[in-house]
């Protein structure tokens, strides 16, 4: 019975994997023919982020974890590669299957790609444009080694298409992240903060900041927090604050009162947070994914994205990140001229199905 290797190493990952694995087990329970291998890079250790997401979206404890820790990225690179290319020497798979565009997802690729693993990648296609952005260049070198693409848009398709991939290697199978949101959206729970701040469903913002270019330089961070807090009025802001933003947090010399720093959220009460948000303000791609689907106003806070169907279809506008910009967006919010957004093709719950059928057709017949 082929042995599939799933990546999984940081927050985004999980989310996405989990709707695979839980595909997988259905199919097994049905005579299915392919067996996984659940590898935990490491390269999110803290339980926050990791060990609370496994435990609230059903994903067994990995098989293997690789245990890389912190580091630079490239010391996190060679540790990945380094220790998954020792796991694959001993116990080779048939495939290598990476999610989305994290670390984790390129070191693996490249590790077992070397080996003479072939490689699939889950969320392939997608581009920002913009190089600064460590994710693109992960997409872009994890792409150039990808046996077979499963992709969440037709302008993914369109992307990979026009770098030279075969159709017959391109599958569109809707988003997994959302197979996820949908699965658990009637098991989303108020998190604590939601009582000790007294908040009121659809009178409160979420922010979440993390992007080197919104974060890292103090002074544009603190005219960009001025910024928000002026422009939603005086309503409370809940920061969940990523551990990459705490170390500039500490160097401003305040923050507007109505923004409130909240610890890193699970994810059944950060997505109930974002759920009853009067808007969102992030430069996280993934949470456009989700608030167009839950249909709440987003303004992303970056000059590109690599999701234009959140824009194009859904509830979310590209603001950019001059803080000047982010006022006006916030009246027509207040002022309820919003766009109501729709939810873009086959992100309806079933990637997952659709993966693990379509690797069975590529391993096993």
């Amino acid at each position: 019975m082929p042995l599939v290797d799933l990546i999984v190493g940081a927050r985004p990952n999980f989310m996405k994997i989990a709707p695979i694995v839980r595909a997988f087990d259905a199919r097994r329970a049905r005579g299915g023919k392919l067996r996984y291998r659940l590898v935990h890079t490491g390269q999110h250790y803290d339980p926050r982020l990791s060990g609370a997401f496994f435990r609230q979206l059903g994903i067994p404890d990995p098989d293997v974890n690789l245990g890389v820790g912190s580091g630079t990225q490239a010391e996190q690179t060679a540790a990945i590669m380094t220790r998954y290319e020792a796991l694959l020497l001993k116990n080779p798979s048939k495939l290598c299957l990476v999610v989305g565009d994290v670390t984790s997802t390129m070191a693996c690729a490249i590790a077992a790609q070397k080996l003479c693993i072939p490689v699939a990648h889950v969320e392939a296609g997608i581009r920002s444009g913009d190089w600064s952005m460590p994710e693109e260049i992960n997409r872009m070198v994890t792409d150039a080694i990808t046996n077979w693409f499963f992709t969440t848009s037709e302008l993914a398709n369109r992307n990979l298409h026009k770098s030279g991939i075969g159709e017959d290697r391109v599958f569109f199978v809707g988003n997994t992240m959302i197979d996820t949101l949908l699965a658990n959206r009637a098991r989303l729970v108020p998190p604590e903060c939601v009582g000790e701040l007294g908040l009121e469903p659809g009178e409160y913002f979420v922010v979440t900041l993390h992007r080197p270019s919104n974060v890292d330089a103090s002074v544009g961070f603190a005219n960009l927090l001025q910024a928000v807090g002026e422009g939603t009025r005086g309503l409370p802001v809940v920061f969940p604050v990523h551990p990459r933003t705490r170390n500039t947090l500490a160097q401003l010399p305040g923050l507007p009162g109505n923004i409130k720093l909240v610890d890193p959220q699970p994810y059944l009460e950060f997505n109930w947070l974002v759920k009853h948000a009067k808007g969102v303000m992030t430069d996280s791609g993934g949470i456009t994914e989700e608030t167009t689907v839950m249909g709440v106003p987003c303004l992303t806070l970056r000059d590109s994205t690599e999701r234009p169907e959140t824009v194009d279809i859904g509830t979310n506008e590209l603001i950019g990140t001059d803080p000047a910009a982010l006022k006006p967006a916030l009246d027509r919010l207040f002022a309820g001229e919003w766009k109501q957004g729709g939810i873009p093709p086959r992100w309806d719950g079933k990637a997952g199905e659709r993966i693990v059928a379509r690797l069975e057709t590529l391993l096993c017949d």
